[in-house]
């Protein structure tokens, strides 16, 4: 876990996507090319393996905030949308795209549901564990090599 923590977020979130990719553990749906991800957005996403990167993003909060919700979610993946001469106001995210991101992410067996205590969500399984930690250790050696 603290190998997650120490590593930039930015770059594990771009190698967790690659290698979600490159293993076939998400697939886009076949509307994820047309969909806005949230209320708040005007257009579509312009990198067309955005749904990798939300999977990877997902992943990396499952496994820092677990057990996480799909609300929780929401929340962190909304924005403020700009509604012209009226005030700006808050929507949360999709909670499709959401959703579907975790089914998939759970039939790949990287999350699993549970209950702890009064808390209920999604939390990593010791597959999902070790492919984040694998990558997070690299960036992490890599950094320190960076830095000598």
């Amino acid at each position: 876990m603290t190998h997650i923590l120490e590593a930039d977020a930015n770059e594990l979130i771009i190698r967790l996507a690659e290698e979600l990719k490159r293993q076939k553990l998400v697939q886009p749906l076949e509307w994820s090319n047309f969909v806005k991800t949230g209320m708040h957005r005007e257009r579509h996403p312009e990198n067309p393996d955005w749904w990798y990167v939300r999977a990877a993003a997902i992943l990396r909060t499952v496994a820092k905030y677990g057990p996480i919700g799909t609300e929780k979610l929401r929340t962190k993946y909304g924005g403020i949308k700009n509604r012209g001469h009226k005030p700006e106001h808050f929507f949360k995210g999709s909670g499709s795209i959401i959703r579907k991101i975790l089914q998939q992410l759970e039939k790949s067996n990287l999350i699993k549901q549970t209950s702890i205590a009064n808390h209920k969500g999604r939390v990593l399984t010791p597959e999902g564990t070790s492919i984040i930690d694998k990558i997070a250790v690299q960036l992490v050696k890599q950094s320190h090599k960076e830095n000598q």
